[in-house]
């Protein structure tokens, strides 16, 4: 999975004291939504907005080359320099999950679509929705001990 690839490269190169206090805050406001929770569903449209550290490296990104550019052929040709010093961030990021602009953008808050996710399904859970599937399981557990089918035993 390439999502979680990145994620986790992001996080591996991201300083640890970082990915604690993501991790923190993340845990304070479940918190705060467990004891609130008619606030979920406006929580969980907040993370449906919120940009993760892909859509901001991208975005930050294009603006600068897309800046550099429009200097370099409107007033210095030095000023192409930008475009190819952010596309070597963003190959660098692609190839080993980290560039000079990530630590800065991490230290804002920005987070990684997996621990963006993490927020969302522990919402999720808070407020109820995997219980029918709870439900499920325990009926198709019961039919399978029924039967005398081993646990493990998952139909093709």
């Amino acid at each position: 999975m390439a999502t979680a690839a990145a994620a986790d490269r992001v996080q591996r190169h991201t300083d640890e004291a970082v990915n604690r206090a993501i991790h923190a805050e993340m845990l304070e406001r479940l918190v705060y939504f467990a004891l609130h929770p008619e606030r979920i569903e406006e929580r969980l449209e907040q993370l449906d907005s919120e940009w993760d550290i892909e859509r901001a490296l991208e975005a930050n990104a294009s603006t600068f080359a897309l800046g550099g550019l429009t200097l370099g052929f409107a007033v210095d040709r030095r000023w192409l320099a930008l475009p190819v010093l952010v596309s070597g961030f963003l190959l660098q990021h692609a190839m080993q999950g980290w560039c000079p602009p990530l630590p800065v953008l991490r230290r804002l808050g920005f987070r990684t679509q997996r621990e963006i996710d993490r927020e969302r399904y522990a919402l999720k859970a808070l407020r109820g929705d995997f219980r029918q599937v709870e439900d499920a399981m325990e009926r198709l557990q019961a039919v399978r001990a029924e039967r005398g089918e081993p646990e493990q035993y998952w139909p093709q």
